[in-house]
């Protein structure tokens, strides 16, 4: 017997008449979100009582987190960025067994995330929004602002007494910190927290004439943190992080790079510190470099169906070379690092030479270049191939000695992995061409070119669905089928994504596998053109720009970031 729809139980229940169900639907179809919101939004209900209506119609247990004994266990088990992210409490935890509850028992997708970062079995409940707010703000406490910081800070602390930090290893998990630390010690902590707190991938410091501007990278655009710390505290501030990255504070006039490593929320976060000299002052950046980036599960990193399986059947040869290319900032290093995790097996002997080593994997040999001394890619490529190497992976291939280093340690026996600086997949040949390797050694050693960009995906919390012009639908070249309706999505803007519409990001790829017909084609010197154009008609290569389009068609991104991100791709 065919199960009743939920507006038709909300009606035999007089809840809503048939005219007000009617308003709900259009609501939700015009403000986003399902039918329940779109009811509470108009008064009719409220969250609470539409969340028992919920519960009786799923037959899942409705549950008031204020009344629940949370489980400890339970709370240490997902990492907080994911409980925010989601909007899940954690509430028991028997064995593998974990119960949550959450407002959406329906998103299977949240619940797979959970059970891949957890290793649990996910058991939901339902709560209310309030309830969700108020367990976050009474286990986690309110996200403090940058004005609330500063307010902590009063005049007569900005006279600041530094002191060398030994082995420094700070929690940032919390924002208030020991009343006892110094106000540079606090802002530093909150400015470093708060960075991690909202997935940044950078904090920029920028000294200028009257201000000392901050800024953080998150999913690859800049946003600048308003009020910026007080221009007084500029010098103490860059002081502090100098000491905490084990450089040298008395030096100003040049450049220079250090680390550090912090315990935050219960994870190590590692981040790489540069300094430069500015006619106001050092700038300084730190790239924070979390390791619950790296995905040994390689379906998470965007990859279609199947380009996922041409790169897991590339990786898996025992000798070749696999190359990623893309501009900086494209996610080459994390797709090369998630290839090493998935490949780190105590069988396997792996070796990196990189400049700078971004992440530190257990079970993975890497050597940091140090021009200063001599050891170059080409030097540490040299005395890896006689460490005994299965897999290989060089930062990246800048200059013929290393390519040649490279392509011949793919001729004997190793896989090597590496990155190149090219527009495309088919521009990485004649780049190593042009490099002065030649062809036929070329079309021997490559096994695999992956292309990359990043997509900001959009935010699941205020998805919307429109209805795409024809217009639209042609500057990109999608054709519909005669009848065929098209939606595409946007977000709308909400807090979660700080009213820019997108959540995070993800990869997009162009997978060029090289074939019989191919290697000769290289053999004999084809231009990009004709190689591309055999690419797409033998192997099926999809362009940068049809992957961006396909994850519009998905409706994981926008037409916009995939038109943007791609546009080079048409010149």
């Amino acid at each position: 017997m065919k199960k009743k729809m939920f507006g038709e139980i909300l009606i035999e229940k007089k809840i809503v008449t048939e005219e007000q169900l009617k308003q709900g639907l259009e609501n939700s179809k015009k403000e986003g979100g399902t039918l329940g919101q779109a009811l509470v939004r108009m008064g009719l209900v409220t969250d609470d009582d539409m969340k028992k209506h919920l519960s009786d119609y799923y037959g899942v247990p409705y549950v008031n987190i204020k009344d629940y004994e949370i489980d400890k266990a339970a709370l240490a088990s997902i990492p907080e960025n994911l409980i925010r992210k989601y909007r899940v409490f954690p509430l028991d935890k028997i064995g593998n067994n974990l119960t949550i509850a959450t407002t959406e028992v329906t998103n299977v997708v949240i619940f797979d995330e959970l059970r891949m970062a957890t290793g649990c079995n996910i058991t939901p409940m339902l709560t209310s929004e309030q309830d969700i707010n108020s367990a976050l703000e009474k286990y986690f406490g309110k996200k403090t602002s940058m004005e609330d910081a500063l307010k902590q800070i009063t005049d007569q602390e900005h006279d600041i007494e530094l002191h060398r930090d030994s082995g420094i290893e700070l929690d940032v998990g919390q924002i208030q910190v020991a009343a006892d630390e110094t106000p540079v010690v606090k802002l530093v902590t909150f400015i470093i927290g708060r960075a991690v707190d909202d997935g940044a991938s950078d904090i920029h410091l920028e000294p200028y004439e009257k201000e000392f501007r901050l800024r953080y990278r998150i999913d690859g655009i800049l946003y600048e943190i308003k009020p910026p710390p007080p221009k007084q505290l500029q010098n103490p501030i860059i002081a502090r992080i100098k000491i905490m990255s084990n450089m040298d504070i008395a030096e100003t006039r040049v450049p220079q790079d250090g680390r550090i490593r912090l315990t935050t929320k219960g994870k190590i976060v590692d981040f790489r510190v540069s300094t430069f000299p500015t006619v106001f002052g050092e700038k300084i950046v730190l790239r924070l470099l979390d390791k619950a980036n790296l995905q040994p599960d390689l379906t998470k990193l965007g990859f279609e169906k199947e380009e996922l399986g041409k790169f897991e059947k590339a990786i898996a040869q025992p000798y070749g070379m696999i190359l990623v290319t893309g501009p900086t900032g494209s996610g080459k290093s994390t797709t090369l690092y998630s290839v090493l995790s998935t490949l780190n097996t105590s069988r396997a002997n792996i070796v990196t030479v990189e400049e700078p080593v971004e992440y530190q994997v257990k079970g993975i040999n890497q050597v940091q270049v140090n021009a200063g001394i001599g050891l170059t890619f080409a030097m540490g490529l040299r005395a890896i191939l006689r460490q005994d190497p299965n897999i290989v992976m060089v930062g990246e291939i800048r200059d013929q000695e290393t390519a040649e280093i490279a392509v011949k340690a793919a001729l004997t026996g190793h896989l090597v992995l590496s990155t190149l600086h090219t527009n495309d997949s088919v521009g990485a040949i004649s780049r190593l061409i042009d490099m002065g390797i030649e062809p036929f050694l070329v079309s021997s050693a490559v096994t695999l070119i992956a292309a990359q960009r990043l997509l900001r995906r959009i935010c699941n919390q205020c998805r919307e669905a429109y209805t795409p012009t024809p217009k639209m639908l042609e500057d990109i070249g999608i054709k519909p089928k005669p009848g065929e309706q098209i939606l595409f999505y946007k977000g709308m803007g909400c807090d979660y994504c700080k009213n820019t519409g997108y959540k995070g990001r993800l990869a997009v790829y162009e997978i060029l596998t090289l074939n019989k017909h191919l290697r000769e084609l290289i053999v004999k010197r084809a231009n990009v053109m004709v190689l591309q154009e055999i690419a797409r008609k033998e192997e099926g290569m999809r362009t940068l720009r049809e992957s961006a389009m396909l994850k519009v068609r998905n409706g994981i991104t926008t037409v916009e970031e995939a038109a943007g991100i791609t546009m080079q791709e048409e010149a």
